[in-house]
C-alpha cells in the first residue's frame, strides 16, 4: 500500500484544523503522529482512513484518489462502541459479518487471544473491564490483517502491559504488510512502537523522524523541508515528507540530505 496526502486542509465551523499538510506512506511500516492535543492528529487520522473529507488538497491511495472508507481499513478512535448484552466473540462475529473478505471463526478466536483476551469468556461486553473494552477495541481494529491500521492512543487503560502488547501486535501487522498510523499520550511509548513519527503543531507536519535499522532515530525536523525520501535498511523502502523548500535526502543518514 502506497499512501499520499497532498496539501491536506481541513476547517471545521470556520476554524482551520489542518494546514497544508502533505506526507507519504508506505505498507509494512508502523507511521506515528506525536504532538500536543489540540495539534491536528485525530482529525488527521481520521481523514487517512476515509471517516472525513478534506476541505481542499487531496488523498491517494496505491494511485487512486481517496473518497470514502476503504474494504480494508481497521480503525481504533479513542472508546469503541460494541453491544453491551454481547460476549466479546459474537461482537467480533457480527463485525466480521460485515466484512468484504470475512475471517473465520478459528480466525476470530485466535484475534482475541493475539490481544490477550480468552476466546470462550461468557462475559457480556458490559462486564468488561476498561482495559478488557480497549482490547476488544484493538482486536476489532487489527481482526484480518486489514491493509490500513489506524489506532488512536490504543495503549489507554492497558496498564504497564499494553506497551509490549503494543510491540508485539505491531511486529505481526508489519510481518502481514499493513500500513499502520497511531497517535498515543507518551512520546516514550511512540518512538518505541514506530519506525516513522511525523510531529504535528498547530495543524502542520512540523518534522519528522525515522528509526534505522539499528535503532537510531534521525531527526529531520527541519522546517524548510519540503520533500526529504529516504530508504531504510528495512524492506518497507520509502517515505517522504513536506514543508517549504525543496530537499533531496538517500540513505539512511541524515547528512545525506541536500
Amino acid at each position: 500500500m502506497f499512501l499520499t496526502c497532498q496539501s491536506v486542509c481541513k476547517t471545521i465551523r470556520h476554524s482551520p484544523i489542518l494546514k497544508n499538510v502533505s506526507l507519504t506512506m508506505h505498507g509494512g511500516a508502523i507511521y506515528g503522529l506525536e504532538g500536543k492535543k489540540g495539534s491536528g492528529k485525530t482529525i488527521l487520522m481520521k481523514l487517512l482512513c476515509g471517516l472525513i473529507y478534506p476541505s481542499s488538497g487531496w488523498i491517494e491511495i496505491d494511485g487512486l484518489r481517496h473518497v470514502s472508507l476503504l474494504p480494508s481499513t481497521g480503525v481504533l478512535f479513542e472508546k469503541s462502541a460494541f453491544i453491551p448484552g454481547e460476549t466479546g466473540f459474537k461482537n467480533l462475529e457480527m463485525i466480521n459479518a460485515l466484512a468484504n473478505t470475512p475471517i473465520s471463526k478459528e480466525e476470530i478466536r485466535a484475534t482475541l487471544r493475539q490481544v490477550g483476551l480468552g476466546d470462550n469468556d461468557p462475559r457480556p461486553y458490559r462486564k468488561f473491564s476498561p482495559g478488557m473494552q480497549q482490547r476488544l477495541g484493538i482486536a476489532a481494529a487489527i481482526m484480518g490483517f486489514p491493509r490500513l491500521v489506524v489506532l488512536d492512543k490504543p495503549t489507554t487503560s492497558l496498564g504497564s502491559d499494553g506497551i509490549l502488547l503494543m510491540r508485539k501486535i505491531c511486529t505481526q501487522l508489519k510481518k502481514h504488510g499493513c500500513l499502520v498510523v497511531l497517535s498515543c499520550h507518551d512520546s516514550e511509548e511512540l518512538y518505541l512502537l514506530c519506525d516513522f513519527i511525523f510531529s504535528m503543531k498547530d495543524g502542520e507536519i512540523a518534522g519528522a523522524q525515522h528509526k534505522t535499522a539499528g535503532g537510531e532515530w534521525i531527526d529531520m525536523e527541519e522546517k524548510n523541508v519540503s520533500r526529504c525520501s529516504f530508504k531504510s535498511n528495512q524492506h518497507f523502502g520509502y517515505t517522504d515528507f513536506y514543508s517549504k523548500h525543496e530537499v533531496a535526502c538517500t540513505g539512511t543518514d541524515k547528512n545525506s540530505c541536500r
